[in-house]
């Protein structure tokens, strides 16, 4: 859960993902989906990678993703 101070602001957040927390190094009320390009407000985010510092909208928008980068066998 966010603290008041981090929901606050409008506009997209900057955030530092971190392994199981997120940090707000500026505060909005968004971050984009780095395979979409959806909002995904900040109460709502749930999937993002440490690796790649990016958010995802959803798990489809992370398989995607491990696809695009999967090195082949």
């Amino acid at each position: 859960m966010l603290g008041r101070f981090e929901r606050g602001g409008s506009g997209e957040a900057v955030v530092e993902y971190g392994d199981s927390n997120l940090r707000v190094v500026r505060p909005g009320r968004f971050v984009r989906c780095a395979v979409t390009g959806a909002e995904i407000p900040l109460d709502s985010l749930r999937y993002w990678s440490v690796e790649r510092q990016e958010a995802y909208a959803d798990p489809d928008a992370v398989m995607v993703r491990l696809r695009e980068t999967a090195k082949p066998a």
